[in-house]
């Protein structure tokens, strides 16, 4: 994964998430959850790192603000 920025960061409430699931489907449920409760940069890519279990991806959310419908 890219290295997190400090942006992502510079404030309170504003979080970098870092997602493993089992399957890419499971993967983008959980973001795509994640998704109706705040404002977030939404589904990124979705890698598989060879060797480990399962598949990776990471989303950025601002916590203080609720998605807008």
């Amino acid at each position: 994964m890219e290295p997190i920025h400090a942006q992502h960061l510079s404030e309170p409430e504003l979080v970098v998430l870092d997602i493993t699931a089992a399957d890419e489907a499971t993967a983008h449920a959980v973001i795509t959850a994640l998704e109706r409760q705040w404002a977030t940069s939404g589904i990124g890519p979705v890698r598989k790192v060879p060797g480990e279990q399962g598949v990776k991806a990471r989303m950025y959310a601002d916590t203080r603000r609720l998605h807008a419908e």
